[in-house]
């Protein structure tokens, strides 16, 4: 706690007083906004635990069917077959507002790349194995989960920025600028008294020379 360096006037100790009701008001909006955004954090943060877990777990059987693949097909076969992909895709990114923090939105835009709208493999069945097969459709399908995974993993990262700058805010109203407005207001209002009571008793002596 310090004292500011300001006179004290009542003019100032007027100033400070409402300094100090804003200042405890934007405090109290803070406080609440980072308790909402914990709260909200900690529902996204095991979001993405599960996210996760389930993610790795699928990725785990797709890349075993791949390597089983991999072992029994040719690899110039293997790269012929995946070379041009069925399906193009691009990713959508939109905004959201969550407690002043813009975290993205992702959604897949998917495109055939030919006639065949039905099938998801690039290639014949002729020559393929079929944990080729079941490789890419297991990869396939983890493909929304992957993107709100990334989505989930990026909103976490900027709340948590945005939490630990509401934290700073809300530490330095709590400490630092309500505090030394208090003890200035002390200040003022105890100079104020004093020239008070030291006007008054000039007045006292004044009255007392006249009635001499």
């Amino acid at each position: 706690m310090a004292k500011l360096n300001v006179n004290p006037t009542r003019m100032e100790l007027s100033n400070l007083k409402r300094r100090l009701v804003t200042a405890k008001r934007g405090h109290k909006l803070l406080k609440d906004k980072q308790d909402e955004l914990m709260r909200k954090f900690i529902e996204l943060i095991k979001r993405n635990k599960e996210l996760r877990v389930e993610v790795e777990k699928e990725l785990s059987g797709s890349f075993k069917d791949f390597l089983i693949a991999s072992a029994v097909m040719s690899p110039q076969m293997l790269e012929e077959a995946v070379a041009f992909p069925n399906e193009k895709i691009n990713v959508d990114i939109t905004m959201k507002n969550i407690m002043s923090v813009y975290v993205p939105i992702m959604n897949f835009k998917r495109e055939m790349r030919n006639e065949d709208e039905g099938s998801i493999y690039p290639y014949g069945y002729a020559q393929t194995s079929s944990e080729l097969d079941d490789a890419i459709l297991k990869l396939y399908n983890i493909f929304t989960k992957l993107l709100e995974l990334a989505e989930v993993e990026k909103s976490c990262q900027l709340m948590a920025d945005e939490i630990e700058k509401t934290r700073r805010r809300v530490n330095a109203l709590e400490y630092r600028t309500i505090p030394d407005l208090e003890v200035t207001i002390k200040y003022i209002r105890m100079k104020l008294d004093e020239n008070e009571r030291s006007t008054i008793t000039r007045l006292m002596k004044v009255k007392d020379i006249i009635n001499k």
